[in-house]
């Protein structure tokens, strides 16, 4: 008789541990959540302040943020910062202030800026039509001279390259450049008539150019 009660016995000290692996998944449940929440906890600290957006688009031409001066910067009628020599594309130093007496277009681009590209048939259009009144510069702020120059070829650009990679002094002078393009239009006398951060169009380049005439 006692042989046949052992087994009755051995299952009632192993009956509690049959509800074990559900305790197990619910501790790993428990684990996940805790971690989600410190996750999150952790997001919490990476919003940036209200107001700030650091992967926001620079704004568009017309706006009025980004334009008339960034920062304080290049007020209309504020006399232009001209005092800088650069290179272009061939090697040929290019001095800004030799273009004084004409409505000069300085123009922030580089050749990885996909909305540069689709400004640059425009700035064509508008050298030829008024080569005798206007000049564009186009100021690449990392590219090299080498990388620059298929790239001219390419698009056919029949104004002023200058190298800008190297010219932190003559970017600061007209920035600060959020993003680019940048575009900052000088009147014949050397002052500053405009500045537009962000794509524009053609008739939005002739305009201020017209103006600065």
């Amino acid at each position: 008789m006692e042989n046949e009660q052992q087994p009755d016995a051995l299952d009632a000290l192993e009956a509690p541990e049959a509800p074990q692996a559900p305790a197990r998944v619910s501790r790993g449940k428990a684990w996940i959540g805790m971690a989600a929440v410190a996750v999150a906890l952790g997001m919490l600290t990476m919003i940036p302040e209200p107001g700030y957006d650091p992967d926001a688009p620079p704004p568009a031409a017309d706006g009025q943020a980004g334009s008339e001066g960034d920062g304080g910067l290049l007020q209309p009628g504020s006399p232009a910062p001209l005092n800088y020599t650069m290179k272009d594309v061939n090697g040929t130093d290019v001095t800004l202030s030799s273009f004084k007496g004409k409505v000069i277009l300085v123009n922030f681009w580089a050749t990885w800026c996909a909305p540069c590209k689709v400004e640059i048939p425009h700035l064509v259009e508008l050298q030829e039509q008024y080569k005798d009144d206007l000049v564009i510069l186009g100021v690449s702020v990392d590219d090299t001279a080498e990388k620059m120059k298929p790239y001219a070829e390419q698009l056919k650009i029949n104004y002023p390259l200058l190298v800008g990679l190297g010219h932190d002094d003559m970017q600061e002078a007209y920035g600060p450049l959020w993003g680019i393009p940048v575009s900052v239009f000088i009147d014949r006398e050397g002052n500053v008539s405009k500045r537009h951060s962000g794509i524009a169009t053609k008739e939005q380049f002739e305009r201020e150019i017209i103006a600065a005439l």
